[in-house]
């Protein structure tokens, strides 16, 4: 059975359905498994924009609709993943049938990305419910905080586990919070720290997830937290990282990435 995994923020512009789409690439390319990424964000679907699809004819609205079944709003995409549009212009519908309208799904994919909402309503609740852990992306200032830690507390309150932070768009600069800043004030592990990169955009334009259009710091970054979310083993081969090994310096967030993985193995 695969596993689906819901990628939360509550706040729009911290690059969370970039994340979506970079991860998804890495896991499907890098490590050869079937993965499936889901617009969760109903009122305000972009994912699909983000990778070329226009106007597609059937989305996750027509199965949340029982207009047809979750097989039937599934594209294939030129980047190694599948992925289940939304709709822009769109009647109403429930949020809370997502469940159980694509659990049948994790039979045919090892991992399945759901893009939830970034505001706090019944859409991200609907995410939450639907997956079996969650990831939070967040920035590495004050504001950001806040509501990355409504976030935490909302998904504690509805009992879905969060297996930590993916911190994004950061310029390791003195006026951002560092991560021990960061990790005290949520209590969740930080898992990733994804420099702010002009190449990032330069995907977007190109409708091409970052992690497939130029190899850079937040690339190898996305690797190795993919690495840890389906348990495999991965070695940053870049000549600086070797001898960062071979003196025994590992970053906080490859600490935690070791740490999560053994976690997993115990259950």
């Amino acid at each position: 059975m695969g596993k689906i995994i819901g990628i939360i923020s509550i706040k729009g512009g911290v690059g969370k359905t970039s994340v979506v789409s970079a991860l998804g690439a890495a896991i499907a390319n890098k490590f050869d498994k079937k993965v499936l990424l889901i617009d969760g964000n109903f009122s305000a679907p972009n994912l699909a924009l983000h990778l070329g699809l226009i106007n597609p004819d059937t989305t996750i609205h027509h199965v949340l609709s029982s207009k047809t079944s979750a097989e039937n709003a599934i594209y294939k995409t030129d980047h190694g993943f599948h992925i289940m549009p939304g709709t822009l212009i769109y009647e109403k519908i429930n949020p809370y049938k997502l469940k159980e309208k694509i659990k049948s799904l994790k039979e045919y994919y090892d991992i399945i990305l759901i893009d939830s909402s970034p505001a706090l309503n019944e859409e991200i609740l609907a995410t939450m419910i639907a997956s079996d852990e969650l990831f939070v992306v967040t920035t590495p200032d004050l504001v950001t905080l806040s509501t990355t830690l409504r976030a935490i507390k909302l998904a504690k309150d509805r009992k879905t586990p969060i297996k930590g932070l993916i911190l994004n768009k950061v310029f390791n600069k003195s006026f951002e919070l560092s991560l021990n800043e960061i990790e005290e004030a949520s209590d969740c592990r930080v898992l990733a720290v994804l420099p702010h990169e002009i190449n990032i955009l330069e995907a977007l334009s190109n409708n091409i997830p970052s992690t497939l259009y130029k190899q850079t710091d937040s690339t190898y970054e996305y690797i190795k937290l993919a690495a840890a979310l389906i348990k495999e083993d991965y070695k940053d081969p870049r000549f600086k990282y070797r001898v960062k090994r071979l003196f025994g310096k590992f970053s906080k967030q490859d600490i935690n990435r070791t740490i999560i993985k053994e976690e997993s193995d115990l259950y």
